[in-house]
């Protein structure tokens, strides 16, 4: 009865709020453990349930030690949920209107320095077929700071190499144009005249840039592994994964004085002040330069 309510909700995500489908994703995995928790309290309709009964879950939660992002998120999905339930007149109350936004304490992420961007895009033997596409990937990565999600949609006519950018389809199907360094269209280009004509498959490559040795668009794990391949015969020690090349994208671009609202613009954030946490990186890194090289430091 209950996943009857959530189909209904997630239809309103898909279709009036265009969420993307990561998204909607979530949403129904942070509320079905909800529903499993009101299954365990002998609960079976939503006027039943009460800020005590959200209190005792999020306490669950954290005493299995979910970390603060998880518990915000978690916060989100359960009010979006109920929110919808009063407004269709489903519920006279809403137990959920009283949680907190959980603040979350921002670790700031993994970033690669510059020498060692370099050393892992050397790694890639782009005289074989698929190294040669796996480093036209990488170069592709740190040139645009895409997504995974965006770098896997990308589409042949989405490059505009003569402009010196591509056309990017972010969180929500929103479209921005990106640029693309001069690096990155050399070797994605590359990969687009001798080795892509060779992995394509008519009926299962749709246009998208980078394919598997299938012909197929590749998976996001298939990124991951691409990433820790090269990071691994680079002997980087730091934990990286696909997106810390986005990280190092943005805080390069601040350390070199880019413009904040320019960076925002690029890497597709609605609020600046997601694209700010790259500032306090710019910072620390200010920080340890000043140590490291500073007499008195």
């Amino acid at each position: 009865m209950m996943q009857d309510f959530l189909k209904e909700y997630l239809t309103i995500l898909k279709v009036e709020k265009n969420l993307s489908d990561n998204s909607i994703s979530s949403y129904k995995t942070d509320l079905l453990k909800l529903f499993n928790f009101f299954e365990d309290e002998k609960l079976t309709d939503f006027s039943q349930v009460t800020y005590s009964h959200i209190t005792k879950f999020f306490n669950e939660q954290r005493a299995e030690g979910i970390n603060s992002t998880t518990v915000s998120r978690y916060s989100s999905s359960i009010k979006g949920f109920f929110s919808f339930l009063l407004h269709q007149g489903y519920i006279e109350k809403n137990p959920a209107s009283k949680i907190s936004s959980t603040k979350i304490s921002r670790d700031l992420p993994s970033v690669l320095s510059f020498s060692e961007i370099e050393s892992i895009l050397e790694k890639p033997n782009s005289k074989t077929k698929l190294g040669l596409r796996d480093k036209a990937i990488l170069e592709l990565l740190y040139s645009s700071g895409l997504r995974v999600s965006e770098l896997l949609s990308l589409k042949v006519s989405d490059l505009f190499f003569n402009d010196e950018v591509i056309r990017v389809f972010g969180k929500g199907s929103k479209q921005r144009v990106v640029p693309i360094g001069s690096s990155a269209i050399k070797w994605v280009t590359e990969y687009l005249t001798k080795i892509r004509p060779l992995l394509q498959k008519r009926m299962k490559s749709e246009n998208i840039v980078f394919l598997n040795s299938r012909g197929s668009k590749l998976s996001r794990m298939a990124i991951w592994k691409i990433v820790k391949k090269y990071c691994d015969d680079a002997k980087i020690e730091k934990d990286v994964h696909p997106h810390t090349f986005r990280h190092s994208f943005a805080t390069h671009l601040l350390e070199g004085g880019a413009d904040l609202r320019a960076v925002q613009e690029m890497l597709g954030h609605s609020d600046i002040s997601t694209t700010q946490i790259y500032t306090h990186i710019d910072r620390e890194y200010v920080k340890q330069i000043h140590k490291d090289f500073h007499p008195r430091g």
